[in-house]
């Protein structure tokens, strides 16, 4: 009987580990890059303790119809970020490392991931 109770036991803990959503990582700290404003002026932009593995296309720069790439990003968190030229992470990329990565304004960016 106990034997049946602790299989029965087993059989629910692992079926909820199973069902349990996945933890959410993020990279801690900050990346920060340069956009253009509707003004025509420079802007600067932040991304607090970004979600990892997760594609960010940075919404001032999101359609490339109707603005400029962003540029000279800092990546000051913990993780290390992928550019990309194009939203949805699409088209040339580059890799920033973690805490001192950084790139000038030739380095032309419009989504990112961290990993």
């Amino acid at each position: 009987m106990r034997l049946r109770q602790a299989a029965v036991a087993l059989a629910v803990v692992l079926t909820a580990m199973s069902t349990a959503p996945a933890p959410a990582f993020a990279a801690e700290g900050e990346f920060s890059y340069t956009f253009v404003g509707l003004d025509g002026t420079p802007q600067r932009a932040t991304l607090s303790d970004p979600e990892s593995w997760e594609c960010i296309t940075l919404p001032e720069v999101a359609d490339p119809d109707a603005s400029q790439p962003a540029h000279s990003p800092r990546n000051r968190t913990t993780s290390t970020a992928t550019v990309f030229t194009g939203p949805e992470c699409d088209g040339d990329y580059f890799t920033l490392r973690p805490v001192v990565g950084r790139g000038g304004e030739r380095l032309k960016l419009r989504s990112v991931v961290f990993s």
